[in-house]
């Protein structure tokens, strides 16, 4: 099969398990959203997905995001920024990306505030908690993210329309350790939905390729699959390429 049809199969493939996993979870499929993370890949393998239907995509690092937005402008794509976001980076979020998933400070959302008045377009946040509490990893504490919030709440941040929450699960971890912490976030969203009247708090990007099935189960809206839509990187691609037979 050539990479087109590849594509294309893995995507069908994709859609019918998610559905299956949400039926399953008693929830309607329409109601989890793929996120084919296409970093590392590129624009044609994009282009060979948006020709199978698929609309929305993540993208981790500004300098090789743009130019491949750029190149598929005008194609229906709507594009998420999924990796650690730097305040110095924040300038060119928009009008690119529709969606931001890292949010972690109030420095960060000040300078996607700004940036959103001067282009007059909104910008769908989710914020980042590090439910593992693993240091190696972005996103703020479960018991800041009130405090955060608070903080948002008062700066009045125009342009930016909070969303929900995100977080990447536990690595070689158990189905219980990993669903304890999907639940979580769940919990948090919602008691903090509650809490600060945030009737668009509704989403919860989590679940990547490992572990997505228990992400649905405990209620993801979003999941972000690459591999699994794309094959390989393509640096993994061209390492085996170059290493010596």
């Amino acid at each position: 099969m050539d990479g087109a049809r590849d594509i294309s199969s893995r995507l069908a493939a994709l859609r019918d398990r998610i559905a299956e996993l949400a039926r399953a979870a008693g929830r309607d499929p329409r109601d989890v959203r793929l996120i084919a993370v296409s970093k590392t890949h590129p624009a044609e393998s994009v282009r060979d997905a948006l020709d199978a239907g698929q609309r929305d995509f993540g993208e981790s690092t500004v300098q090789e995001a743009l130019p491949k937005i750029d190149a598929l402008s005008g194609t229906g794509a709507q594009w998420h920024f999924i990796g650690h976001l730097q305040s110095n980076k924040a300038k060119f979020i928009l009008p690119r990306f529709a969606w931001v998933h890292s949010l972690d400070s109030a420095k960060i959302a000040v300078r996607l505030s700004h940036v959103a008045h001067e282009w007059s377009t909104p910008l769908n946040a989710l914020i980042e908690v590090n439910v593992t509490r693993d240091p190696a990893k972005h996103g703020v504490l479960p018991e800041a993210l009130p405090g955060l919030l608070e903080q948002l709440r008062r700066e009045d941040l125009p342009g930016i329309v909070l969303r929900g929450l995100m977080t990447i699960g536990p690595h070689q971890a158990s189905e219980p350790e990993i669903r304890c912490c999907f639940a979580g976030l769940r919990q948090l969203r919602d008691e903090n939905r509650a809490r600060f009247g945030l009737p668009l708090f509704t989403e919860l990007s989590m679940g990547m390729s490992g572990d997505y099935a228990y992400a649905i189960a405990e209620g993801a809206t979003m999941v972000r699959l690459g591999t699994a839509i794309f094959g390989e990187r393509s640096y993994a691609r061209a390492a085996k390429a170059g290493a010596p037979g």
